[in-house]
């Protein structure tokens, strides 16, 4: 099993990108998309279709902000949009696939960047995100949780930990949340496979093109699993060439 996370920042800009084109050189069996900016109308679905792909969108209430899909290949048994909390739900943050094997959890993270009010909110979306995977869990021990987490966690995760203490997204509070996450059952695939890289990044700045080209990054962007999952994991790998965002995909191959 083949999955992929990717925020393209806008599902119409990374096609005028080339992204369908990546898609047929066959990267995954399932592509797991945040921040689509787009609803399931707006896109021509005929070339994934062409691929093998079925598509389940959950798209924000607000045109063109946020949204998580998923294209995959293998039909889900069951898929449920969003967790029933309202505000995270009207910016379409979160969608679930049930398979026969796992339950696979697409969500994008709130970012705190734009202010006090919004790092507010993105302290209470981990706080209720935190205690609905604990309770899923509780009924299912296979469970994937892919998406743009907006943290990075340890100071190999960030180009410069010193310049950015203060930063959203690589806060203290931020960082003990995963920290905590991680310490109730769960597994950072990438880490768990490649525990001493550095630089293996997933979001660079638009604001200076130069850093993604001297890799001044931050890995915001993650594939956890449960521990139920840990001996399962074959590959866990970040696809850093693939252009089509400010981010790039992240991979995971699991014997399921």
């Amino acid at each position: 099993m083949r999955i992929i996370s990717y925020n393209v920042n806008g599902i119409r800009a990374a096609i005028k990108k080339g992204f369908i084109d990546w898609l047929k050189t066959n990267p995954a069996d399932i592509i797991c998309l945040q921040e689509t900016k787009a609803t399931i109308s707006d896109i021509d679905l005929q070339p994934f279709q062409e691929l093998g792909f079925e598509a389940y969108f959950f798209s924000a209430q607000k045109k063109g902000y946020s949204g998580v899909a998923v294209f995959t290949k293998l039909k889900p048994n069951k898929v449920v949009y969003g967790t029933q909390i309202e505000q995270s739900d009207f910016e379409g943050r979160v969608i679930q696939l049930y398979f026969k094997n796992f339950i696979l959890i697409n969500a994008y993270f709130p970012s705190g960047t734009s202010g006090d009010e919004r790092q507010t909110y993105k302290y209470q979306w981990l706080n209720e995100m935190y205690d609905y995977v604990q309770a899923l869990g509780k009924e299912h021990k296979n469970i994937v949780l892919v998406g743009d987490y907006n943290i990075a966690h340890t100071e190999i995760d960030i180009h410069d930990p010193k310049g950015n203490k203060n930063s959203s997204g690589f806060l203290p509070e931020e960082r003990a949340w995963l920290t905590k996450f991680l310490h109730t059952g769960w597994i950072d695939s990438f880490r768990f496979k490649n525990p001493d890289t550095i630089g293996g990044y997933t979001w660079w700045s638009q604001r200076f093109p130069s850093v993604r080209l001297q890799n001044k990054g931050w890995r915001i962007d993650y594939i956890c699993v449960t521990n139920a999952l840990k001996n399962k994991i074959k590959t866990a790998s970040i696809f850093a060439d693939i252009k089509h965002s400010d981010h790039c995909p992240i991979f995971l191959e699991l014997s399921v």
